[in-house]
């Protein structure tokens, strides 16, 4: 069983840290059913593969279900109504995930007289890992349970620190048989009886005892009750444009779904790149979101900062690819000690990722320009210059000043940047490209990198680093547009290839470049007219890939679809360049498509909106992903063209409203020390609260303005 994308409605995802749960709007779990991946999966396993509920003999009809917070839902469903039936019992289905799994279940007799009801939840448990369930892997069979009390029912494999399982536990009344737990009761006319069910987690051998979940009315929990603080601290923002504002505003909701609470650092939190099926750190997407919701929240891009820097690379590893100050790749939530409750296991890291070590160097300059302190600059630095190490000696294989990507072994991903499918780097006849391989953005990533390095350096007085670092951001930047410019396409080329071949096909990726600042002046409307030509703009956004190139095909992920992270990129690329007009027909593009979506930017497919009027949804079994949810909030940075250099007391801000864009107004805006309110009205802009020394420049950033 592959995960398919359920169809809208049919699926009910949880999160909770890093544990999410997957059931049917009824809150029946059973993943024999539609191969959605129903399950309770913590620590990276599937603890509970079934929980389905019968009613004196009956699966229950779905009424109606909504989810309270991103780790909470309440379910509604009756007994099928049958002719001639009475009135059944209404069952009301409380689910809180937490460190485990709570269900409150309320039984609601509507009827004139007294009802018998017999509730019974069957239970099983397959322990498959995430991975094997998400790609349809044989998966292991079911486990055999054993009831070890009057109320309970233990699902377990393993002895020792290999046990893992779960124990389920009900309330007074609850009878284990089996692998089921059944209650039974007299519920009086116009009255309810209820009962309680609690999964509790058993990894690597620890019993992780939920604690609240097991109480009545067990209060909210403490993510829940740090997401209420975030929203609460989001900015408001206000606009006559009703698309931005839905856009923004599911942004807002969709992001801090996917915040993941530091347990070393009280109130700091990172990302994870999607739920449900990547709950797990990415270093690349958690980096890129990050940077994209700084106009929203600085604290988040420090926290991935920190926990980054905690896990960098120290030795030589080519089972997981680790080197001395790689940033890595992915972690998964739960089984790196990653929380209180995740068992202590080995760290389950991998490194295979060509760009998140240039992006972690790229955001802590960042950072620095939006006033993080010195102190903690000082203690991050060491950090950074171990990663620009990377760079030069295990990055750049060859010695070319490029920074190419080949796994290490061939359990390691095949292709290490953010296009990571099986072939996303082929030239105009469709051949694939063979390694080591040098990616456009990567470069441009690289190049960011060291301009923030040299300006750390002017800013500590040392005047001889910042001198080199700027070289070799000068030279890497003459290169770059010498060797992967292709001048028969007026186009650079998407990468080089193991003999230094430039695979020369149009692709979104020289968005990145603009972004980065590596383009030179006078070939960057070349790549602004290409970005936006039909070739490669759908009309709902920028493809991956052109339609031109022999490897195209709209519902291909990295060879076609229409990417809102990579789009915003784009954006932010020609906003910095000066290419207004055609940034704000981007925007628009996809503010349209995001409007026929509640307001959520999501992957679509490569189809020409000429072809066909509405945006077709690329087929994606994550329900939300991090970088799409940022996408608008750096699409709003642009449209302001909001640029600060605390250090330097400055804020560059010079907005440029599309047309159909009249007023905006963006409050509180968060700069570490303070925040600023911005109000547009036409030509009339207005700036609010500024902190002390700080100076509006009212002009936009230049392409070459540190980074």
């Amino acid at each position: 069983m592959v995960i398919r994308t359920p169809p809208p409605g049919s699926v009910v995802t949880l999160v909770e840290g890093g544990s999410f749960c997957v059931s049917g709007p009824s809150g029946d779990i059973s993943d024999t059913e539609d191969g959605t991946g129903h399950g309770l999966y913590v620590a990276d396993r599937r603890l509970l593969s079934r929980l389905v509920m019968t009613v004196n003999g009956q699966r229950l009809e779905p009424v109606d279900h909504h989810r309270d917070d991103p780790a909470a839902a309440t379910f509604v469903g009756r007994l099928a109504q049958g002719a001639g039936a009475g009135i059944g019992p209404v069952i009301v289905r409380r689910r809180t995930l937490g460190t485990g799994l709570r269900d409150h279940v309320e039984v609601r007799n509507l009827g004139d007289e007294p009802g018998y009801v017999e509730i019974e939840l069957d239970l099983a448990a397959d322990l498959a890992t995430v991975a094997a369930v998400r790609d349809g892997r044989p998966l292991d069979q079911p486990v055999e349970p054993a009831a070890t009390t009057t109320g309970e029912v233990l699902l377990v494999r393993g002895r020792g620190t290999t046990r893992v399982g779960c124990r389920v536990t009900g309330t007074e009344g609850v009878v284990a048989e089996g692998g089921s737990l059944r209650w039974e009761s007299i519920v009086p006319a116009r009255a309810s009886r209820s009962l309680t069910v609690v999964v509790a987690p058993i990894v690597e051998g620890a019993e992780l005892v939920p604690g609240p979940l097991l109480a009545p009315g067990a209060p909210r929990t403490e993510s829940a009750r740090e997401l209420a603080r975030w929203y609460h601290g989001v900015p408001r923002i206000t606009t006559d444009h009703p698309p931005l504002l839905a856009a923004v505003r599911r942004s807002a909701h969709d992001l801090g779904s996917l915040r993941v609470l530091d347990p070393e650092v009280p109130g700091r939190a990172v990302v994870a790149a999607a739920a449900p099926w990547h709950l797990a750190l990415h270093g690349r997407d958690a980096l890129l979101t990050a940077w994209m919701s700084l106009i929203v929240d600085p604290e988040l891009a420090l926290g991935t900062v920190e926990m980054l820097a905690r896990l960098q690379g120290a030795d030589v590893d080519e089972r997981t690819e680790e080197q001395p100050g790689r940033i890595l790749h992915r972690l998964r939530f739960g089984t790196a000690g990653f929380g209180p409750d995740a068992g202590g296991g080995r760290r389950a890291v991998s490194y295979g990722s060509v760009d998140s070590t240039p992006l972690f160097v790229m955001l802590l300059g960042e950072l620095r320009r939006w006033g993080l302190a010195h102190e903690v600059v000082d203690r991050l630095l060491p950090h950074a210059d171990r990663a620009l190490d990377w760079i030069i000696r295990f990055g750049d294989r060859d010695g070319d000043g490029y920074v190419e990507y080949q796994r290490a072994t061939d359990r390691g991903d095949r292709h290490q940047a953010w296009k990571d499918s099986a072939a996303p780097v082929r030239f105009p006849d469709g051949a694939p490209a063979r390694g080591p391989l040098a990616l456009a953005e990567v470069q441009a990533y690289v190049y960011a990198a060291y301009r923030a390095r040299a300006h750390f350096a002017a800013e500590a007085g040392e005047a001889g680093a910042a001198r080199a670092w700027a070289t070799r951001a000068s030279d890497l930047r003459v290169a770059f547009n010498r060797d992967f410019w292709v001048d028969d396409a007026g186009w650079f080329a998407l990468a080089l290839d193991g003999d230094k071949t430039p695979v020369a096909v149009p692709a979104s990726n020289v968005g990145h470049c603009l972004w980065s600042g590596i383009v030179d002046e006078d070939k960057a409307a070349l790549v602004a007219k290409h970005l936006l030509a039909d070739d490669l703009f759908s009309g709902w956004g920028v493809r991956t890939l052109g339609a031109s190139a022999g490897a195209y095909d709209p519902l291909s992920p990295h060879s076609g679809a229409v990417w809102p992270h990579d789009n915003a990129l784009c954006v932010a690329g020609l906003v910095r360049y000066g290419f207004v007009d055609e940034a704000h027909r981007l925007v628009l593009a996809q503010l349209d498509a995001a409007d026929r979506d509640g307001g959520r930017l999501s992957v679509l497919c490569g189809f020409d909106r000429d072809d066909l009027r509405s945006p077709v949804r690329f087929p994606d079994p994550c329900e939300t992903r991090a970088w799409s949810a940022a996408a608008p909030l750096l699409h709003l940075r642009s449209l302001l063209r909001l640029d600060p250099h605390v250090p330097q007391g400055k804020l560059w801000l010079s907005p440029v409203l599309p047309p159909a864009v009249g007023t905006l107004r963006v409050e509180r805006v968060p700069l570490l020390g303070g925040t600023v309110t911005v109000s547009v009205d036409g030509d009339r802009v207005e700036v609010d609260e500024l902190p002390g020394g700080i100076e509006v420049v009212a002009e936009p950033r230049r392409p070459l303005a540190a980074m």
